[in-house]
């Protein structure tokens, strides 16, 4: 604060020698009935400003986080109404794929038979190389 102040005057004396040498900017506010005008009028139009600019970027930001909060949560819902519409659709179909998940089922053991039963003479066979006299 004790840096900003003296920015402040030195600003305001620069508004005022403003003033005076371009004569007046054309801005003028009324308070409460009170016309002002000048420099006191056109530090009074810029703080206005500058203070609606800030509320407007407040407002901004508020609206981006309760819309960011409220899609974020809309996506949650989405994602498990999807989920639950899956379970569903899963559990009707399920009854009616019981055949073809038998066959699968009896493909996949006989698969993993198989394969065990190929990989068991290659490894004994490997066992008596490796204890074979030259």
């Amino acid at each position: 604060m004790k840096k900003f102040a003296p920015l402040l005057l030195l600003f305001l004396f620069i508004v005022l020698a403003w003033e005076a040498m371009a004569g007046s900017s054309g801005m003028s506010i009324d308070i409460d009935g009170e016309h002002l005008d000048g420099p006191l009028g056109t530090l009074f139009g810029v703080l206005f400003a500058g203070g609606g600019l800030l509320i407007g970027a407040l407002v901004l930001l508020g609206v981006g986080v309760l819309l960011a909060v409220l899609f974020a949560g809309l996506g949650v819902l989405a994602v498990g109404a999807l989920a639950l519409l899956l379970l569903f659709v899963g559990l009707l179909a399920s009854p009616l794929l019981l055949p073809l998940a038998c066959v699968l089922a009896i493909v996949w053991y006989l698969a993993r038979r198989d394969g065990q039963q190929r990989r068991q003479p290659a490894q004994d066979g490997a066992a008596h190389d490796a204890v074979k006299p030259l």
